[in-house]
């Protein structure tokens, strides 16, 4: 560095009066853990609005809180309820069919579906944050629900068993997502990652519309494995079986609701298509059936569907081993995925509404309505991506289009139900595939492959595992290679060289900016990770000097000690730069900062060069004061 002042005095050097380093004040250890556990579990202070209020006020304030109903109800106008109305009607048409559909995807009887769409949204409208979210049954939590019991309990041979460990998991999917909610843990949830979702989403997708081949072909007995192998062989092994009636209706069904969503899509203003196509194709499936007597040729029907309002199922959970295992495990897997699903629906058309949703309240309020569920005869629910959609793109205002919907499916219960006795099981699998084909995000997984290699890797992985393994086994590949990446980035930190930027006092990785200058002489190193017990062995033998790092543990402490040694018996000498505060106080306790004196510690890289090229320039000039201070390089 051909511009550098070397006037620097000796004094100036190590007794730093301007922009040194400070330690921070010490704060006893119960106020240091109290503000520590306030940043991890309420980073939003949610109890400052109750701070000097009366006790009167306190009450109505946490009403709002859990009931944000009683927030909104008092401005809620009659514009509002025009659009919340034609939002609600416009959902129920699309919420009916597929919670059939989605119930038999589950193993579940299809009425158990329409229970679904009717007290959960009910208790979602009182509780939830979300204007947007249409609450409802998902596809994909329910193939998880289906296969995780259908491993323990067959549900053909056993189906009453099977529908309580159903009400069960769900009982323990809306404790575990309420808990999280109330113990503030939302932050869990984000380890599935965007990755991590996309390809497991894509997965189960791909593995349900393959079990619709078994609708679709007329076939009566199929595997109840959800993998690739498993599936092609039960259908290629059965060829002689096929039902052409049953499969042209399949296709052409398929063909249909793929093209009207086409439509909707090139055509925002006529959402409204392809939310009633669903229904419609009901409606069709079933006249075409009565009319042709299709059921005597080998296109299957639902049959009868129990006329009237939700039974009482609480007596119905089963807490006896071994079943109450199964139900506990499979509760918190399909809760996790709902809540993510749910959460990050309600986030995105927030986002496009700019207004925000607390993430804890959500799942407080989605724990609340499957508790609630379970002991109404419902299984699990969240907010479904393409009915919320079908909700926010008809204009919704608040939630009172899910009371809405749940009024139409109430209706439909009472009344309508004997109707869809000639439904053909063909048009609710072409329903459940052209829904599923939408999740299949390929060109998110191309952007991964673009901007993030092993980001694509966790997507694939999670596919690969969910397609040709099981649901499970894909979330579990997935989540674990996400940990395992998180792990590598501390154990494993990136370590930048810094160089000068030309005619500047700033510092720059020499390899993003090339035109920086080493500086001749000294090694300037930034540690792109905490320093902890996990990364200090790595760091001991790459890292002499150190800067930039946000927090350091006792081994990362005796890794510096060890260093400055090393350093010492090399006649070097180990300079930091503005530690952060928690480096410094664990730095000031140590033995570490008692050796240096304070000294060696800068606030900016530029002030450390100075002093590092004043020590330089002093030895070449005067080699008694290098051998006095055992300098000889930096």
């Amino acid at each position: 560095m051909g511009n550098v002042d070397y006037d620097y005095p000796c004094s100036g050097m190590n007794n730093v009066d301007e922009n040194r380093v400070e330690i921070p004040p010490p704060q006893p250890f119960l106020k240091s853990l109290k503000y520590s556990m306030k940043e991890t579990f309420f980073p939003d202070d949610p109890l400052r609005r109750f701070k000097n209020q009366p006790a009167s006020k306190k009450i109505v304030l946490g009403l709002q809180y859990f009931f944000p109903i009683f927030e909104w109800a008092p401005r809620y106008t009659f514009q509002f309820l025009k659009s919340d109305l034609i939002a609600g009607i416009t959902i129920a048409s699309l919420a009916i069919p597929q919670g059939i559909s989605y119930a038999k995807l589950a193993n579940l009887p299809p009425i158990l579906g329409l229970y679904s769409s009717f007290i959960p949204p009910l208790i979602y409208a009182m509780m939830g944050s979300s204007r947007d979210l249409a609450v409802g049954t998902v596809a994909v939590g329910s193939l998880l629900m289906g296969s995780m019991l259908g491993n323990e309990v067959n549900p053909n041979q056993n189906p009453k068993l099977f529908l309580h460990l159903a009400f069960t998991a769900t009982f323990f999917a809306g404790v575990f997502q309420a808990s999280l909610g109330l113990f503030r843990l939302g932050f869990i949830v984000d380890f599935l990652s965007h990755a991590t979702i996309v390809g497991f989403m894509g997965g189960a997708a791909t593995v349900v519309c393959l079990q619709q081949l078994k609708s679709i072909l007329g076939l009566e007995h199929f595997t109840h494995a959800a993998d690739l192998v498993s599936v092609m062989r039960s259908v290629f092994t059965q060829t002689h079986q096929w039902r052409w009636e049953s499969a042209v209706l399949g296709f052409g069904f398929i063909f249909f609701l793929l093209v009207t969503r086409y439509f909707s899509k090139k055509q925002p203003k006529f959402f409204w298509v392809s939310a009633m196509t669903p229904l419609a194709s009901v409606i069709l499936g079933s006249v075409l059936v009565y009319f042709t007597h299709a059921e005597n040729h080998g296109v299957q029907v639902i049959g009868e569907l129990k006329k009237g309002l939700n039974p009482p199922s609480l007596t119905e959970l089963v807490f006896v081993s071994p079943y109450m295992t199964t139900a506990i495990k499979t509760g918190i897997i399909v809760g996790i995925i709902a809540l993510a699903e749910g959460i990050a629906v309600g986030r995105s058309f927030a986002m496009y509404k700019n207004y925000n949703i607390d993430g804890n309240k959500e799942m407080i309020a989605i724990g609340t309505m499957n508790i609630v569920g379970s002991f109404t005869s419902c299984y699990l629910t969240t907010g479904p991506f393409s009915r919320s959609a079908v909700n926010y793109n008809a204009g919704c205002k608040t939630a009172v289009s899910n009371i809405v919907m749940s009024i139409a499916v109430m209706l439909t219960l009472l009344f309508l139900t004997p109707l869809f006795y000639y439904t053909p099981l063909v048009v609710l699998s072409a329903i459940i595939v052209s829904a599923m084909l939408g999740l299949i995000d390929y060109e998110a997984a191309i952007h991964l492959w673009k901007v993030d290699k092993f980001d694509f890797v966790v997507c694939i992985s999670a596919y690969i595992g969910v397609v040709f393994g099981s649901v499970e086994i894909g979330l579990v590949i997935a989540v674990a290679i996400s940990v395992l990446r998180l792990l590598l980035f501390v154990a494993r930190p990136r370590t930048f060289v810094l160089g000068n930027i030309p005619n500047s006092i700033i510092y720059r990785n020499i390899e993003h900016y090339p035109n920086a200058n080493r500086v001749s002489g000294i090694l300037i190193l930034k540690i792109d990770a905490p320093i902890y017990f996990a990364n200090a062995s790595y760091l001991r033998e790459s890292v002499i000097l150190l800067a930039a790092v946000g927090n350091i543990d006792t081994s990362g402490i005796s890794m510096l000690e060890e260093i400055k040694k090393i350093a010492e018996r090399r006649e070097q000498q180990l300079v930091l730069v503005n530690p952060g505060s928690e480096v410094m106080k664990k730095l000031n306790k140590s033995n570490f900062q008692k050796d240096t004196g304070g000294n060696w510690i800068y606030l900016t890289v530029q002030e450390a060069v100075r002093a590092c090229n004043f020590v330089l320039h002093s030895s070449k000039t005067n080699p008694k004061r290098d051998e006095s201070e055992g300098w000889n390089n930096v």
